[in-house]
């Protein structure tokens, strides 16, 4: 039977090797360091909370999972029981759940498994955990993009390029957004009110953090709103959001990650500060390229108007 892949639009015979094998060897691989660097993690600091029961737990299933699938996908005939299948589809989705817990526990600032709070800023300490633990969540977010795409023929990222211009750097600032804001949140409840000895500089810088997340969200949210709701959104408004972002986020990578701010260890609140004022900046770029253009076509159009001659005043003798 004659199948046709939707991420190649190449016609293929089923029982073929699934377009998503590399995909799930990625995912086994990041499994498999996850669960060896959890597992290290709790043995060596004989820690047994529920945090470092969930990740070793989550890895383990998904190594499992993973370990199972991967060859599936290899084998030629095997592999029309999982390629393409609602069996498929369940288990990316349940392992896209699973990692989506497993990054805010792993990485949380109040009592998470790869960070020291034993300092005035958070630390890591367990880099395979973290980098690992964020690679895999990235990867199972690929897998069910590529999943939805080639069974039901939805093109996720060919929608929101379609859907309108700067769309997908707009949903990308708010998640950046809401990363800074719930982690400078996370800081200034560990450092600041639930610690007797709490810094005033640092319970400042977080509070600024805590600020520039919360506005960024919202801007980056009401933007992302109207885009999606109408296709587009008032271009000086959308240029106005941009310049203030820029700015805030400039201020704010200044303060939170210099070494008297709560993100000046590697972390995420370090790498989405920064995160989120190159989009914001990216956006600036994006809007000051339209505005160029758009004065272009404008002279254009105006040059053209002036080169066009009226019929009625050409002279008689002229061959049209």
């Amino acid at each position: 039977m004659m199948n046709v892949n939707h991420e190649t639009g190449e016609t293929v015979t089923a029982g073929s090797r699934s377009p998503r094998l590399s995909l799930w060897a990625a995912f086994l691989v990041f499994s498999t360091i996850t669960l060896m660097a959890a597992v290290e993690t709790k043995n060596k600091e004989g820690n047994s909370d529920s945090n470092a029961k969930w990740t070793v737990a989550c890895a383990s299933i998904s190594f499992a999972i993973a370990a199972i699938v991967t060859p599936l996908q290899m084998h030629p005939v095997y592999s029309i029981f999982i390629v393409d299948t609602k069996i498929e589809g369940a288990l990316v989705v349940m392992l896209a759940a699973f990692w989506a817990a497993t990054v805010s526990v792993v990485s949380n600032a109040n009592g998470g498994l790869v960070v020291d709070d034993g300092n005035e800023n958070t630390t890591v300490v367990n880099a395979n955990l973290y980098y690992f633990t964020w690679a895999g969540f990235v990867t199972s977010i690929l897998l069910l993009v590529a999943y939805l795409r080639a069974v039901f023929g939805v093109d996720l990222a060919g929608e929101i390029r379609n859907r309108s211009s700067r769309l997908s750097l707009w949903a990308g600032m708010l998640a950046c957004s809401l990363v800074v804001m719930g982690s400078s949140a996370n800081i200034f409840q560990r450092d600041c009110i639930n610690s007797d000895d709490a810094i005033d500089s640092l319970c400042a810088r977080t509070k600024f953090g805590i600020s520039v997340g919360a506005i960024s969200t919202s801007a980056a949210l009401a933007v992302v709103g109207m885009k999606m709701a109408t296709t587009t959104a008032p271009f000086l408004m959308e240029a106005v959001l941009a310049v203030i972002l820029v700015l805030l986020n400039g201020f704010g990578v200044g303060f939170i990650t210099s070494p008297k701010g709560p993100g000046s260890a590697i972390g995420n609140l370090y790498y989405f500060s920064w995160f989120s004022f190159l989009c914001s900046f990216v956006l600036v770029a994006s809007c000051y390229e339209d505005y160029k253009n758009a004065g272009s076509s404008n002279e254009n159009g105006e040059q053209q108007q002036e080169n066009d001659v009226p019929v009625e005043s050409l002279p008689p003798d002229v061959d049209l």
